[in-house]
């Protein structure tokens, strides 16, 4: 390049450094580069790292480490000073020689939180950035913050345990727990290193995401390129997504864009505690009549196992009926029994969708992947799954408030037992399992002040009845629905009596049918799309969790029971229906000694669904995932307490 070319060059490059510095004067905006010295005076630094050379994202640096030449450029790290300055010529003379020769001394930069200053190099950082180059070799300080409750500082901690193994700077999040999904994704153990080979096969991945995502005005959105790509390896799988074109990676993306900007929402999730009131029909649709609902739908069940060997498929399948009968000749249903995840699961799905089913529930969280994939491909398709805690706007979730019914049988379980010990088997330590133990042991000691519960899990080793045995237990909450080959009395609240003869007390019962019938009738009746919170262009992902109000939860009690007792039951029953009784609206103290509530109100869905606590009633604690055998770590990576914490997750889980 010759000189005069490269004055050309400086020409353009000084036009869009005063475009910047004018745009930003408009804004009200800083239009120059922000200082590290001067943002560092008003933070807390816990230490500097010497990170030795490292080739560094351009778009991540935004500033310099010293004011000494921040007039010198516009924010965007064009030149802002005249063609006749000793500045344009330096500037001109690297221009050309990064054009013949390219650019090879490393600058000298400091790292905060993710974003790059210049202490030596700022002329090479503007051509670089002028001629559109990805990075930059520098030789690196980070400047490590002062540890901080706040997400921001959480996430950037979350980094330099990622950078420690993969060594990319490029990748940043705008979500807690990011880091360790994207290692779980890629198929990588919790502290396993990355090779080269997995550094270029992300780097490909990413560089046509990030491509599409600004295309498709990515950069107006608080999110990131990370959480683009993030989502994308959840929904397809790492390997079918490396097999993707970049055309079909950006229509990928299209698809999915809904549920990235959840991720931009304070509270991504809505919680539905109520089924929907029908929908008004206006004065001008009742005389211009407008057909608004369907007339007909055909409603799929996907299940993993079968009503014959397993009682939580047969609940659903007793469900299902329910809709036959309530809607016989405008409802037609069907169930597709022994979904395989990652196997067969997607297929069966698909299969529902080729018969004609315009509204599909699958009644595993371990469904929700393949769900998910489905609604993806099929927006006309009304989908939704058996889960909590899914951010998904492209599908629904659906559990009940089953603490509600664990509460009422804990105060009959203090009220029925011989001494002031209970004991409570619980099965994964998923989300809402708290707050069922906390209910159950408040309302023991609603009835007994001085009860203990013991807390056993069948997702450890042991058997919990023989644990319950050596300490005198006679009352325990157990499965809250029968196992094959085990004993019949051996779930819900039961009573163990001399000769370990076991006697039912009451049981939560999910009213399945109740529920469904709800879901369906809204599709019917229109209130289906006037549940979806939040505008068009920020969809919520909608969580319904109803109670005993609705009818999709209950207790059965047993004809044993003593009057006296079901008298209390019915009582709280009544209570909690007309919503006159808060389980948690009371004095409530952790296992940790802190308190927890003082009685004034209960606590908001969110709060009940993220309990990861135990009162003080409680013996027991909640098992690390380490701890659990197969079938519960499969649970517990749909469904877990702190899942972002957890190592790589199998081949074909989301």
């Amino acid at each position: 390049m010759t000189r005069s070319e490269a004055q050309d060059e400086y020409a353009r490059a000084l036009k869009m450094g005063q475009k910047a510095y004018k745009e930003a004067v408009a804004r009200g905006k800083y239009p120059y580069l922000p200082v590290l010295d001067d943002l560092l005076e008003t933070q807390k630094v816990d230490a500097q790292q010497i990170m030795g050379q490292v080739e560094i994202p351009l778009d991540q640096l935004v500033g310099t480490k010293t004011a000494g030449r921040t007039a010198a450029f516009a924010a965007n790290f064009m030149p802002l000073l005249g063609q006749n300055t000793e500045f344009a010529s330096k500037w001109i003379t690297l221009c050309a020689a990064h054009v013949d020769e390219g650019i090879r001394d490393p600058v000298r930069c400091y790292e905060y939180r993710n974003k790059f200053y210049v202490q030596e190099g700022n002329k090479r950082v503007s051509v670089l950035k002028y001629f559109g180059a990805d990075s930059i070799t520098a030789d690196l300080i980070r400047v490590v913050p002062a540890y901080a409750e706040d997400a921001e500082t959480k996430i950037y901690y979350e980094f330099m345990e990622f950078y420690r193994l993969s060594g990319i700077y490029y990748l940043t999040f705008s979500q807690e727990g990011s880091y360790a999904k994207l290692q779980a994704e890629i198929g990588k153990q919790q502290n396993q290193a990355w090779t080269d080979e997995d550094r270029m096969e992300v780097n490909s991945l990413y560089n046509w995401i990030k491509k599409a995502y600004y295309n498709h005005g990515g950069g107006d959105l608080p999110t990131t390129v990370g959480d683009a790509l993030l989502l994308l390896l959840q929904v397809y799988g790492y390997k079918a997504l490396q097999a993707q074109s970049p055309t079909a990676l950006a229509q990928s993306l299209d698809a999915v864009w809904d549920e990235l900007q959840i991720l931009t929402l304070p509270q991504p999730v809505a919680v539905s505690t109520q089924p929907a009131e029908p929908a008004q029909v206006s004065i001008l649709e009742r005389i211009l009549p407008v057909k608004r609902t369907p007339s007909h739908l055909k409603v799929a069940f996907i299940n993993v196992r079968t009503p014959q060997t397993s009682t939580w498929t047969n609940a659903h399948e007793f469900g299902r009926t329910q809709l036959d009968q309530v809607f016989e000749g405008r409802v037609e249903t069907v169930a597709y029994h022994g979904a395989e995840p990652g196997k067969n699961d997607e297929e069966m799905i698909e299969k529902a969708v080729a018969e004609g089913a315009d509204l599909i529930f699958t009644t595993s969280p371990q469904l929700v992947g393949a769900s998910l994939r489905a609604a993806v491909l099929h927006p006309e398709v009304r989908i939704l799954n058996c889960s909590m805690e899914m951010h998904y706007a492209s599908i629904r979730t659906y559990y009940s408030r089953v603490f509600e019914a664990k509460f009422i049988t804990g105060a009959i379980a203090g009220a029925m037992a011989a001494g002031d010990r209970v004991g409570y088997v619980a099965t994964y330590p998923i989300f809402g399992e708290p707050a069922n133990i906390n209910a159950f042991a408040l309302g023991a000691r609603m009835v007994n002040p001085r009860v203990r519960v013991q807390l056993e899990w069948t997702c450890l080793p042991g058997d919990p009845l023989q644990s319950f045995a050596r300490r005198g237990v006679t009352v325990v909450s157990g499965r809250d629905t029968p196992l094959p080959g085990r004993p019949q009395r051996e779930f819900g609240t039961f009573q163990i009596r001399p000769g370990g003869i076991l006697q039912d007390l009451a049981s939560p019962f999910w009213h399945w049918g109740q529920f469904y019938e709800h879901v369906v009738r809204s599709v019917l009746d229109g209130s289906w799309d006037n549940e979806q919170p939040g505008s068009k262009a920020k969809t919520k992902a909608l969580n319904y969790w109803w109670g005993m109000s609705s009818g999709v939860i209950d207790v059965l009690f047993s004809r044993e029971l003593p009057h006296d007792v079901r008298h209390l039951a019915e009582i709280l029953r009544a209570g909690i229906i007309a919503g006159r009784v808060e389980p948690f609206a009371c004095h409530i103290t952790g296992q940790d000694g802190r308190l927890k509530n003082e009685g004034l109100r209960g606590f908001t869905p969110d709060q009940i669904m993220h309990m990861d606590w135990l009162c003080d009633a409680v013996e027991g604690e909640i098992p690390e995932y380490e701890a659990l055998n197969e079938e519960a770590k499969s649970m517990y990576r749909m469904q877990g307490l702190h899942r972002d914490r957890l190592p790589a997750a199998e081949e074909g889980s989301l």
